[in-house]
């Protein structure tokens, strides 16, 4: 691991796991989410982009409402390797003002070292150990649900896109991973602002 700071799995729990979202909120994709996480009686984790706060605040406030937990993904989506660092903290710390969340996930889990050496003292860094790909528009709905259960296993954090290009396919792999996760027994559960 690059870095071993952050968290990539929580297994503390036996047979939990744990749905996150990356890239909203937004008006044609997040409410659709909510409702089919109210659907399941499931909680979730929404790594939120400071701009689409800033356009939609009442979405954002309506996540925490339904009582889900939100983290930091940057004002501007913005890659951590692509930039300095100085410009990285800047964008990440802009977005923070919005969302005042201590969980951070970088966009495409990627940063510098020294980027993540100055976050990990401000914020708990989320990974993923399971990337279902929904936003590939070369795969199907069927195989982002299939990623879901080769690769599941206890304490795994699960990415999903609430975004207009992982709609298609999220909306199909979603509700149907949520059953099978179920019917498999697993908890899912939200990141809570403390942990891990």
């Amino acid at each position: 691991m690059l870095f071993p700071e952050t968290v990539w799995r929580i297994h503390k729990r036996e047979h939990t796991v744990y749905l996150t979202f990356d890239d909203g909120p937004i008006p044609e994709v997040t409410p659709w989410v909510l409702d089919t996480l109210d659907h399941y009686g499931v909680k979730a984790t929404f790594f939120c982009v400071g701009d689409n706060v800033a356009r939609n605040p009442e979405l954002f406030e309506e996540i925490k409402r339904r009582g889900h937990s939100v983290g930091n993904h940057t004002m501007n989506h913005l890659q951590g390797a692509h930039v300095t660092t100085h410009t990285y903290l800047r964008n990440v710390f802009k977005a923070h003002e919005l969302i005042q969340s201590p969980l951070f996930r970088p966009p495409h889990g990627l940063m510098r070292w020294g980027q993540s050496h100055v976050l990990r003292e401000r914020f708990t860094i989320i990974m993923y150990d399971l990337v279902t790909r929904d936003y590939n528009r070369k795969l199907t709905g069927e195989q982002v649900l299939n990623n879901v259960k080769r690769y599941t296993r206890n304490g795994s954090i699960i990415v999903f896109h609430d975004s207009l290009k992982a709609e298609k396919n999220m909306k199909y792999a979603l509700p149907r991973a949520i059953e099978w996760l179920q019917e498999q027994g697993y908890k899912l559960q939200r990141i809570s602002m403390g942990e891990p």
